[in-house]
Protein backbone atom coordinates (compact mmCIF):
# COMPACT_ATOMS: atom_id res chain seq x y z
CA UNK A 1 0.00 0.00 0.00
CA UNK A 2 1.38 3.33 -0.82
CA UNK A 3 1.18 5.98 1.35
CA UNK A 4 0.57 9.49 -0.01
CA UNK A 5 2.89 11.97 -0.58
CA UNK A 6 2.69 15.19 2.40
CA UNK A 7 3.37 18.01 -0.66
CA UNK A 8 3.22 20.74 2.55
CA UNK A 9 6.11 22.23 3.00
CA UNK A 10 7.34 23.83 6.45
CA UNK A 11 7.06 27.10 7.47
CA UNK A 12 10.49 28.24 7.12
CA UNK A 13 10.56 26.85 3.44
CA UNK A 14 8.42 29.12 2.09
CA UNK A 15 9.72 32.15 4.02
CA UNK A 16 13.56 30.61 2.12
CA UNK A 17 11.97 30.48 -1.20
CA UNK A 18 10.97 33.99 -1.11
CA UNK A 19 14.24 35.12 0.41
CA UNK A 20 16.09 33.40 -3.10
CA UNK A 21 13.75 35.11 -5.68
CA UNK A 22 15.81 37.46 -7.55
CA UNK A 23 15.06 41.04 -6.57
CA UNK A 24 14.49 43.92 -9.20
CA UNK A 25 16.97 46.82 -8.75
CA UNK A 26 14.95 50.21 -9.02
CA UNK A 27 16.93 53.02 -10.99
CA UNK A 28 17.71 56.17 -8.83
CA UNK A 29 15.88 59.01 -10.38
CA UNK A 30 18.59 62.33 -10.24
CA UNK A 31 17.66 65.63 -11.18
CA UNK A 32 15.85 67.18 -7.98
CA UNK A 33 12.53 65.10 -8.89
CA UNK A 34 11.45 66.70 -11.85
CA UNK A 35 11.82 63.80 -14.25
CA UNK A 36 8.45 62.60 -12.45
CA UNK A 37 7.14 66.29 -14.45
CA UNK A 38 4.45 64.93 -16.81
CA UNK A 39 6.26 67.58 -19.79
CA UNK A 40 9.96 66.13 -18.90
CA UNK A 41 11.00 63.22 -20.85
CA UNK A 42 14.09 61.61 -20.06
CA UNK A 43 16.06 60.77 -23.07
CA UNK A 44 17.65 57.55 -23.84
CA UNK A 45 21.50 57.10 -24.44
CA UNK A 46 22.69 57.88 -27.60
CA UNK A 47 23.84 55.17 -29.88
CA UNK A 48 27.89 54.93 -30.54
CA UNK A 49 28.54 56.40 -33.58
CA UNK A 50 29.19 54.08 -36.65
CA UNK A 51 31.19 54.17 -39.97
CA UNK A 52 27.80 54.08 -41.68
CA UNK A 53 26.07 56.47 -39.84
CA UNK A 54 28.79 59.01 -39.56
CA UNK A 55 29.69 58.67 -43.71
CA UNK A 56 26.01 59.01 -44.30
CA UNK A 57 25.34 62.77 -41.99
CA UNK A 58 28.73 63.74 -43.41
CA UNK A 59 27.46 63.00 -47.14
CA UNK A 60 23.97 64.66 -46.23
CA UNK A 61 25.96 68.06 -45.24
CA UNK A 62 27.91 68.02 -47.95
CA UNK A 63 24.95 68.05 -50.38
CA UNK A 64 23.62 70.85 -48.36
CA UNK A 65 26.98 73.11 -48.08
CA UNK A 66 27.46 72.36 -51.71
CA UNK A 67 25.23 75.24 -52.80
CA UNK A 68 27.78 77.49 -51.33
CA UNK A 69 29.26 76.96 -54.96
CA UNK A 70 26.74 79.62 -56.27
CA UNK A 71 27.23 81.72 -53.48
CA UNK A 72 30.73 82.01 -53.83
CA UNK A 73 30.73 82.32 -57.54
CA UNK A 74 27.61 85.65 -56.81
CA UNK A 75 29.44 87.36 -54.02
CA UNK A 76 32.75 86.88 -56.27
CA UNK A 77 31.01 88.59 -59.24
CA UNK A 78 29.48 91.25 -57.74
CA UNK A 79 32.92 92.07 -55.97
CA UNK A 80 34.53 91.80 -59.23
CA UNK A 81 31.20 94.43 -60.77
CA UNK A 82 31.66 96.93 -58.19
CA UNK A 83 35.56 97.32 -58.24
CA UNK A 84 36.53 100.40 -59.33
CA UNK A 85 37.54 100.96 -63.18
CA UNK A 86 36.94 96.94 -63.95
CA UNK A 87 40.15 96.29 -61.70
CA UNK A 88 40.44 93.57 -59.52
CA UNK A 89 39.63 93.07 -55.80
CA UNK A 90 43.07 93.44 -54.60
CA UNK A 91 43.49 96.45 -52.54
CA UNK A 92 46.42 97.97 -54.68
CA UNK A 93 43.31 97.58 -57.26
CA UNK A 94 40.75 98.76 -55.89
CA UNK A 95 41.72 102.18 -54.69
CA UNK A 96 42.93 101.18 -51.24
CA UNK A 97 39.19 101.07 -50.34
CA UNK A 98 38.46 98.15 -47.63
CA UNK A 99 34.93 97.12 -48.26
CA UNK A 100 35.83 95.27 -51.86
CA UNK A 101 39.01 93.71 -49.75
CA UNK A 102 36.76 92.21 -47.47
CA UNK A 103 33.99 91.32 -49.90
CA UNK A 104 36.83 89.53 -51.91
CA UNK A 105 37.80 87.81 -48.95
CA UNK A 106 34.02 86.43 -47.64
CA UNK A 107 33.98 85.53 -51.49
CA UNK A 108 37.16 83.36 -51.21
CA UNK A 109 35.94 81.99 -47.70
CA UNK A 110 32.43 80.59 -49.79
CA UNK A 111 34.70 78.96 -52.23
CA UNK A 112 36.95 77.11 -49.95
CA UNK A 113 33.72 75.89 -48.01
CA UNK A 114 32.06 74.71 -51.06
CA UNK A 115 35.21 72.85 -51.96
CA UNK A 116 35.62 71.07 -48.99
CA UNK A 117 31.86 70.34 -49.47
CA UNK A 118 32.79 68.82 -52.86
CA UNK A 119 35.56 67.07 -52.15
CA UNK A 120 33.31 65.55 -49.52
CA UNK A 121 31.15 64.11 -52.74
CA UNK A 122 33.71 62.87 -54.31
CA UNK A 123 35.62 60.56 -51.25
CA UNK A 124 33.78 57.66 -52.90
CA UNK A 125 34.82 58.49 -56.30
CA UNK A 126 37.47 57.35 -58.63
CA UNK A 127 38.81 60.84 -58.42
CA UNK A 128 39.22 61.30 -54.93
CA UNK A 129 42.80 62.19 -54.59
CA UNK A 130 42.56 64.74 -57.67
CA UNK A 131 39.79 66.30 -55.74
CA UNK A 132 41.71 66.39 -52.40
CA UNK A 133 44.46 67.51 -54.66
CA UNK A 134 42.67 70.52 -55.94
CA UNK A 135 41.66 71.15 -52.36
CA UNK A 136 44.74 71.53 -50.53
CA UNK A 137 46.25 73.05 -53.49
CA UNK A 138 43.48 75.92 -53.08
CA UNK A 139 44.31 76.01 -50.10
CA UNK A 140 48.21 76.84 -50.27
CA UNK A 141 47.05 79.59 -52.73
CA UNK A 142 44.84 81.22 -50.00
CA UNK A 143 47.78 81.17 -47.79
CA UNK A 144 49.82 82.59 -50.16
CA UNK A 145 48.35 85.68 -51.29
CA UNK A 146 46.20 86.81 -48.59
CA UNK A 147 49.21 88.00 -46.16
CA UNK A 148 50.19 90.19 -49.58
CA UNK A 149 46.85 91.23 -50.93
CA UNK A 150 46.65 93.83 -47.95
CA UNK A 151 49.88 95.55 -48.40
CA UNK A 152 50.50 98.35 -50.71
CA UNK A 153 51.71 97.15 -54.71
CA UNK A 154 55.39 98.20 -53.87
CA UNK A 155 55.64 96.95 -50.78
CA UNK A 156 59.31 94.89 -50.83
CA UNK A 157 58.42 91.24 -49.74
CA UNK A 158 61.52 88.86 -49.90
CA UNK A 159 63.08 90.54 -52.69
CA UNK A 160 60.39 90.80 -54.37
CA UNK A 161 56.88 93.21 -54.49
CA UNK A 162 53.32 92.40 -52.84
CA UNK A 163 52.11 92.07 -55.93
CA UNK A 164 54.64 90.19 -57.27
CA UNK A 165 53.49 87.91 -54.47
CA UNK A 166 49.59 88.15 -54.93
CA UNK A 167 49.98 87.46 -58.19
CA UNK A 168 51.69 83.86 -57.45
CA UNK A 169 49.33 83.04 -54.26
CA UNK A 170 46.39 83.84 -57.54
CA UNK A 171 48.63 81.60 -59.88
CA UNK A 172 48.27 78.46 -57.25
CA UNK A 173 44.62 79.08 -56.52
CA UNK A 174 44.06 78.79 -59.96
CA UNK A 175 46.06 75.38 -60.71
CA UNK A 176 44.00 74.13 -57.40
CA UNK A 177 40.21 74.75 -59.05
CA UNK A 178 41.55 74.00 -62.48
CA UNK A 179 42.32 70.24 -60.52
CA UNK A 180 38.98 70.66 -58.69
CA UNK A 181 37.25 70.76 -62.07
CA UNK A 182 39.35 67.91 -63.68
CA UNK A 183 38.31 65.61 -60.95
CA UNK A 184 34.48 66.71 -61.71
CA UNK A 185 35.07 65.50 -65.00
CA UNK A 186 36.64 62.16 -64.31
CA UNK A 187 34.33 61.29 -61.39
CA UNK A 188 31.68 60.03 -63.34
CA UNK A 189 29.22 61.72 -61.21
CA UNK A 190 28.95 65.07 -62.45
CA UNK A 191 27.93 66.02 -66.18
CA UNK A 192 31.12 66.77 -67.76
CA UNK A 193 30.04 70.47 -69.13
CA UNK A 194 29.67 71.12 -65.07
CA UNK A 195 33.54 69.94 -64.79
CA UNK A 196 34.57 72.43 -67.89
CA UNK A 197 32.83 75.29 -66.92
CA UNK A 198 34.62 75.35 -63.31
CA UNK A 199 37.90 74.54 -64.90
CA UNK A 200 37.04 77.58 -67.52
CA UNK A 201 36.33 80.05 -64.78
CA UNK A 202 39.25 79.08 -62.86
CA UNK A 203 41.92 81.35 -64.28
CA UNK A 204 39.63 84.11 -65.30
CA UNK A 205 38.91 84.31 -61.44
CA UNK A 206 42.05 83.15 -60.46
CA UNK A 207 45.46 84.69 -62.10
CA UNK A 208 44.41 86.03 -65.34
CA UNK A 209 41.42 87.95 -63.35
CA UNK A 210 44.23 89.30 -61.60
CA UNK A 211 46.03 90.91 -63.89
CA UNK A 212 42.79 91.59 -65.98
CA UNK A 213 40.22 92.60 -63.76
CA UNK A 214 37.41 92.80 -66.56
CA UNK A 215 37.69 88.82 -66.57
CA UNK A 216 36.41 88.27 -62.99
CA UNK A 217 32.91 88.77 -63.59
CA UNK A 218 32.74 86.62 -66.86
CA UNK A 219 34.85 83.56 -64.52
CA UNK A 220 31.76 84.15 -62.16
CA UNK A 221 29.11 84.01 -64.29
CA UNK A 222 30.66 80.09 -65.63
CA UNK A 223 31.51 79.42 -62.00
CA UNK A 224 27.79 80.35 -61.15
CA UNK A 225 26.41 77.97 -63.86
CA UNK A 226 28.89 75.04 -62.97
CA UNK A 227 27.70 75.54 -59.26
CA UNK A 228 24.32 75.54 -60.14
CA UNK A 229 24.76 72.16 -61.58
CA UNK A 230 26.93 70.43 -59.53
CA UNK A 231 24.40 71.58 -56.83
CA UNK A 232 21.67 70.34 -58.55
CA UNK A 233 23.35 66.94 -59.63
CA UNK A 234 24.06 65.98 -55.24
CA UNK A 235 20.15 65.80 -55.04
CA UNK A 236 20.29 62.35 -56.32
CA UNK A 237 23.60 61.45 -54.29
CA UNK A 238 21.35 60.91 -51.16
CA UNK A 239 18.27 59.17 -50.97
CA UNK A 240 15.32 60.23 -48.00
CA UNK A 241 15.39 59.68 -44.96
CA UNK A 242 18.53 58.37 -42.32
CA UNK A 243 20.75 55.64 -41.99
CA UNK A 244 21.29 53.18 -38.81
CA UNK A 245 23.89 50.93 -38.26
CA UNK A 246 24.92 48.42 -36.59
CA UNK A 247 27.22 48.58 -33.85
CA UNK A 248 30.35 46.39 -33.59
CA UNK A 249 33.03 47.72 -32.39
CA UNK A 250 35.04 50.67 -32.23
CA UNK A 251 36.58 49.64 -35.62
CA UNK A 252 34.21 48.08 -37.47
CA UNK A 253 32.37 48.59 -40.98
CA UNK A 254 28.53 48.78 -40.42
CA UNK A 255 26.34 48.19 -43.02
CA UNK A 256 23.29 51.12 -43.26
CA UNK A 257 20.08 50.55 -43.98
CA UNK A 258 18.60 52.79 -46.34
CA UNK A 259 14.76 52.95 -46.59
CA UNK A 260 13.19 51.57 -50.16
CA UNK A 261 12.18 54.93 -50.92
CA UNK A 262 14.02 57.25 -53.35
CA UNK A 263 16.43 56.59 -55.76
CA UNK A 264 20.24 56.41 -54.93
CA UNK A 265 21.12 57.75 -58.27
CA UNK A 266 25.08 57.54 -59.79
CA UNK A 267 27.94 57.23 -57.53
Amino acid sequence: MQHPVDRTQPAGAASSVADSSPTVAVPRRSGFGFGMLPFVVEKAPAAPATNATWAWSLRRFARATVWLLPGYAILFGVVALVGVDGAGPAPYASGGRPLYLVGWIGALWLGLLALMSLTSLLAASRSRRTALAGLLVVLFGLLLMLPFAGMPEQTPVYGADARTMTVVGASVFTVGWLLAGWAVIRSGVFSYADGGLLMLSAPLMGVVGMLVGAFQAYGALFALAAGIGIAWRTGRLVPPGRATGVYAGPDSVAAAHVPATGTLGAQ
